[in-house]
């Protein structure tokens, strides 16, 4: 039989559940799926008492970080609102950089990297967190290289992610790396999730850079484009949908977002294009449909418009490709 690789999480009182349930739960889908060797999740706090999450919910511990022996696979610091006491609790901050010289890696979730900032384990290292902790944290520790931009970040084998949902992206990232990519397909898959967001996906889509839109009706219309870009998203549907004219419509989304409706679903689909090019090996005809482009040929010209360069040059760069004009170009939208 083969040896499991052990995953600690830590957490502490008012953590955030997400923080622990989005790991945990892609891990354990991991497992059934045929992770070989298998993930053998603990959660561990100081002195084994239970956490209370910020939702006041208890969680209990099955490990005592202080009694914690042997060599860790993966050491995982989450995030939450009693961030500020865990990174300034001297017990939990000692015992984390003494369980990280047992791990292969070790990696936060959100505000967790201010634990592994307390611990010294993010000196001289490129690190991010999420985007509204960031100047804070940068401030509070000037030899770590906060990045608030991408979802998740990697440097040497400490890996630090954004804010909550991202943990699920880093999880996928960390399976991807452990038994390849059909595994970590397969669990987002279960997991009902979209895509798999490369880690240099922007924490701040189109629809969030700006403050959210103070009408409801804008707010619904932008999470329904970004849910079913494959649907008729024309001008006219949406706002058939909200039970406006077009002319209506037009006006509150440039009132809101600054762009017209047609700009905002071309956006929308070009960028989760892009993303699909980036982290999938999709042919461009199959992103091209599922995103709601009639045809490859029509996704190369929008990916022109956004980002000036077509598909075969996003796949290949380092990074995630910058739109050339925060709303894409003008074009009619089937």
């Amino acid at each position: 039989m083969q040896t499991a690789r052990r995953v600690l999480i830590v957490a502490y009182d008012n953590v955030q559940i997400l923080d622990i349930a989005c790991p945990s739960g892609a891990l354990d889908i991991a497992n059934r799926f045929g992770a070989r060797p298998p993930y053998r999740i603990d959660l561990g706090t100081v002195g084994r008492r239970p956490a209370r999450s910020s939702a006041g919910i208890a969680l209990a511990a099955g490990q005592q970080l202080e009694a914690v022996t042997g060599e860790l696979d993966t050491l995982m610091v989450v995030g939450g609102a009693g961030y500020e006491e865990a990174a300034a609790d001297p017990r939990l901050v000692a015992q984390v950089h003494r369980l990280a010289e047992r791990s292969r890696r070790v990696a936060s979730v959100c505000t967790g990297a201010y634990v592994l900032a307390a611990a010294g384990l993010l000196d001289h290292r490129r690190a991010t967190t999420h985007w509204g902790y960031g100047e804070r944290l940068a401030a509070r520790h000037p030899t770590v290289a906060v990045d608030v931009a991408p979802l998740y970040v990697r440097d040497g084998n400490v890996y630090t992610s954004a804010g909550v949902t991202s943990a699920l992206d880093l999880t996928l990232a960390l399976i991807e790396d452990d038994h390849g990519p059909t595994l970590a397909r397969a669990v987002a898959r279960e997991l009902v999730s979209y895509l798999h967001r490369p880690a240099d996906q922007a924490q701040i889509s189109m629809f969030l850079a700006a403050p959210p839109p103070g009408d409801r009706l804008v707010r619904d219309l932008s999470g329904h484009i970004n849910a079913h870009l494959a649907d008729d998203l024309s001008p006219r549907a949406l706002a058939a949908r909200a039970g406006v004219s077009t002319r209506h419509l037009t006006r509150l989304f440039s009132a809101h977002l600054g762009t017209t409706p047609a700009r905002a679903v071309r956006a929308a689909r070009t960028e989760a294009a892009a993303h699909l090019v980036r982290s999938s090996e999709l042919p461009l005809a199959a992103i091209a449909r599922r995103c709601g482009f009639g045809s490859a040929q029509t996704l190369r010209q929008a990916f022109l418009d956004h980002y000036g360069m077509g598909g075969d040059r996003i796949r290949r760069m380092p990074d995630m490709p910058r739109p050339r004009t925060p709303g894409g170009a003008e074009t009619p939208v089937p």
